[in-house]
């Protein structure tokens, strides 16, 4: 698994464990919500960093708490 597919599960599982909907964390996040439906969408390669910050914040969470998950621990090499 790449890094941007880990991010999206990632992010779709806290929503999911915390019956959170796409529109309402971009409320609490302070972005819009196509920016998160284009975070989510698997066909789009790009991630920004500031905008995942974001996301941790409107979760409540540290972005070392978003990445303590064993999702990450495996992933990919991103250069091919």
């Amino acid at each position: 698994m790449l890094i941007k597919d880990a991010v999206v599960l990632r992010l779709q599982n806290i929503c999911k464990e915390r019956n959170l909907r796409y529109n309402e964390l971009a409320t609490r996040s302070g972005v819009t919500p196509s920016t998160v439906y284009s975070l989510m969408d698997e066909t789009r390669r790009d991630l920004s960093i500031i905008t995942l910050k974001k996301l941790c914040d409107g979760l409540d969470m540290t972005i070392t708490e978003f990445f303590n998950d064993q999702i990450f621990i495996t992933l990919e090499q991103e250069i091919k």
